[in-house]
């Protein structure tokens, strides 16, 4: 069992996913940090469209 125990804290394999899922987490923390306005207005703007283009298709002809 102390053989499994010691074999397993020595592998680093693991080490290499989370680094890169940390990595991943910092940049994305950044980027809506640094973009948070043209974020906001991207979103804005897309629900916007997609609520007129709803409207428009269920809206019955005159």
């Amino acid at each position: 069992m102390k053989k499994h125990i010691a074999r397993f804290l020595h592998e680093e394999d693991g080490v290499t996913a989370l680094e890169y899922g940390l990595l991943a987490a910092v940049i994305a923390g950044i980027l809506v940090t640094v973009g948070r306005t043209q974020i906001t207005n991207f979103f804005t703007s897309l629900f916007a469209t997609l609520a007129s283009l709803v409207t428009e298709a269920t809206t019955p002809p005159s």
